[in-house]
């Protein structure tokens, strides 16, 4: 008799970056998908900055290539059409400077709490156009969700969460991730992008 997909990978590790556009699909998505597979997420806030210098590349691929650029914004008008998501490209610089907001997600033990403040982050940046590095657009999110923003600000230039942030990003390299959204499974299988979100909750049922 075979042993149930949540004796076996009962959490999914979410990898993602605040200043992905594929990411924000990713994270509306992926709680209820996980819930209806009973798997809890760990959320992974890393940044990807680094990750492109490494590979020679000074900002988001969608940058240095124009058509890829203009097909990924059409591609994620469809997309968030498809799911329902509201959606609205921002005037702002792309990508955003996403290091405040990575830093505050850190400073959220909590999944629950984690999740909730990345998907508010999400909304604000790509649903309602706005700048996640100003630290006011950050302090309006955590008081709409019942946080202290001075108190989470100050935890934020903390070395501990600093060295946390650059630890997230150095471990996402080690684990051959390239780019954002990415899963992890239970036994280490790497699934990178919003499209494949359904195979990797799959996964465990799926796998010999």
């Amino acid at each position: 008799m075979g042993t149930s997909k949540t004796e076996f990978w009962p959490k999914i590790e979410f990898w993602y970056e605040f200043a992905s556009t594929y990411s924000y699909l990713a994270a509306e998505r992926i709680q209820s998908l996980a819930q209806s597979n009973g798997m809890d997420i760990a959320w992974r806030p890393f940044l990807l900055g680094p990750i492109f210098k490494s590979q020679g590349w000074d900002t988001s691929p969608f940058g240095i290539y124009k058509a890829k650029g203009n097909y990924m914004w059409r591609d994620i008008e469809r997309s968030a059409d498809l799911y329902g998501l509201p959606f609205k490209k921002s005037d702002q610089v792309f990508p955003q400077n996403s290091i405040l907001a990575a830093r505050i997600a850190l400073c959220l033990p909590d999944a629950d709490q984690r999740g909730e403040f990345s998907k508010s982050a999400y909304r604000a940046e790509f649903s309602e156009g706005q700048n996640i590095a100003e630290p006011q657009v950050i302090a309006q999110i955590l008081n709409n969700l019942g946080h202290d923003s001075d108190q989470l600000f100050q935890q934020a230039k903390s070395p501990d969460i600093k060295q946390a942030l650059f630890a997230n990003t150095a471990e996402a390299q080690e684990k051959g991730i390239f780019g954002a959204p990415s899963l992890i499974t239970g036994d280490g299988e790497l699934f990178w992008g919003d499209d494949r979100l359904e195979q990797a909750l799959n996964w465990p049922k799926t796998s010999p």
